[in-house]
């Protein structure tokens, strides 16, 4: 009991966490019940290929999505953390009973329009997925394959996600015709795009560079008033030959405003550079558990 307990965690990241796979499996359950299979679109990863198993005969997707995550899950046991596997796994579970459950739920409000399907139901699958991967779970299946490739490779999930899904698409084209796996293809680009910006949140890290006459007074400012770390490096001016020191530090993008008021106060002519950061793993920054 307690070698379980230690690999799920506490009761509270326990219960966190299955909240966030019964909501995240459920948005990506009405996005292929309500939006795709009722308009004939296709949907990547192993729910895509649940899709086309049952286009074909007639096999519940929950069913197929089961048998098919299973040789997947072996491929991840060795390279992932045992924990995104263990909740992974549950999801795994979930999101089969919930398509199931919602198989006829395309029938009760019918979206009779290819378009809004393709729009709205990228949307909803990549809050879905984006909701799991941002509290360290997933829905099994090619969310692992994506998430073997985050370790590998540094790829962003949304990345790695659209190009093995685009074989799938592109194959089940030849079955289908290019209309769907056109419209489909545009679904999951949204899904995709949505997944990214809900996984990284609205508080998106920067990366700060600073070159001041005043270094050392503005890097106690950004330790005080801001509590974040920072990097003194050596540099020199290239036209002046003098030596300066470079402040380098990271923010969440709530806190930018507030560093360019302690550079004005500090130092008006120094020279600031801001820009994104894909990932950050440190303290004072969250990073996803794969």
């Amino acid at each position: 009991m307690d070698s379980i307990k230690g690999i799920l965690g506490d009761k509270n990241e326990i219960i966190r966490k299955l909240f966030y796979i019964f909501l995240g499996n459920f948005f990506c359950s009405i996005a292929i019940n309500l939006f795709f299979v009722p308009n004939g679109l296709l949907s990547g990863g192993v729910g895509g290929l649940g899709i086309i198993v049952q286009y074909l005969t007639d096999i519940p997707t929950g069913i197929t999505v089961f048998v098919l995550n299973l040789p997947i899950f072996l491929l991840g046991y060795k390279i992932l953390n045992k924990k995104f596997l263990v909740y992974a796994f549950i999801s795994m579970f979930v999101f089969s009973s919930i398509l199931t459950a919602t198989k006829d739920i395309g029938s009760l409000f019918v979206i009779d329009d290819i378009l809004l399907a393709s729009i709205f139901g990228g949307v909803f699958n990549g809050i879905g997925m984006g909701l799991m991967f941002r509290n360290g779970v997933c829905q099994g299946g090619f969310d692992v394959v994506a998430a073997v490739l985050k370790r590998k490779l540094n790829m962003n999930v949304g990345t790695g996600l659209m190009i093995v899904n685009t074989v799938i698409i592109s194959l089940s084209s030849l079955l289908f015709g290019y209309k769907p796996a056109m419209y489909t293809l545009m679904a999951m680009y949204i899904g995709y795009q949505v997944l990214d910006k809900v996984q990284i949140g609205l508080n998106v890290q920067k990366n700060v560079i600073i070159v001041s006459d005043n270094s050392e007074e503005l890097s106690t400012a950004i330790l005080e008033k801001l509590s974040r770390g920072v990097t003194l490096l050596k540099g020199e001016g290239g036209y002046t030959n003098q030596e300066k020191n470079i402040i380098y530090c990271t923010l969440t993008s709530r806190e930018i405003a507030k560093l360019k008021e302690l550079v004005n106060e500090v130092d008006p002519m120094a020279f600031l550079t801001i820009y994104d950061v894909v990932e950050v793993k440190g303290k004072g920054f969250k990073t996803m558990e794969i």
